[in-house]
């Protein structure tokens, strides 16, 4: 008999935050931890963002090569489960089998003891649907078994949709020193 060696520094697959799930309109999805086999679905999720959706996101228009870089992907898709938790939403078409990344949500562990940072990027098509709301219950959920006591948000003042997002699922909302972006907290 052989005995495994386990590392302890390194997580497995969170495989506790694999469910499935029904968005507005009656698609399903499974919305699941990021795998570093999703790295080319990520490059097509990337071509299906408007460049509004890329500036409301990263405060920035960043083109699509930069943002499907190799090196840039394959940091997202292997994800350090001890540090971030990133998950997607996973659509399978079902006349073809291809799966689609329609969705992205992450949860970023913070120096600062016992706080998370959250994003989420919704693809157009799929927007106003209420995936990205599920992703960030599921992200809060993910920081309530993790222990932290504090999650942060930073969003551009005219993002209203997800301000709105944000203050249904109880965070506070605050303007700060940038006068173009707004922080929101919510306690655990």
């Amino acid at each position: 008999m052989v005995a495994t060696k386990v590392n302890p520094g390194i997580r497995p697959y969170p495989s506790q935050y694999v469910g499935s799930w029904t968005m507005r309109g009656g698609t399903q999805v499974t919305i699941r931890p990021i795998r570093p086999d999703d790295e080319p679905l990520m490059v097509k999720f990337h071509a299906t963002l408007s460049d509004r959706t890329v500036y409301l996101r990263y405060f920035t228009s960043i083109s699509l090569p930069r943002r499907t870089v190799h090196e840039r992907l394959a940091h997202i898709c292997h994800s350090d489960h001890e540090r971030e938790t990133v998950l997607v939403a996973d659509y399978k078409d079902p006349q073809t089998g291809e799966h689609h990344i329609l969705a992205v949500g992450r949860l970023n562990k913070l120096q600062v003891n016992g706080e998370g940072e959250l994003a989420v990027l919704v693809s157009d098509e799929y927007q106003h649907k209420g995936l990205g709301t599920e992703l960030l219950r599921r992200l809060i959920q993910v920081a309530r078994d993790e222990k932290l006591h504090r999650l942060v948000a930073e969003m551009l003042h005219d993002n209203l949709v997800m301000q709105s997002i944000f203050k249904r699922l109880g965070f506070r909302l605050w303007s700060i020193d940038d006068p173009g972006s707004v922080q929101a907290a919510l306690n655990l």
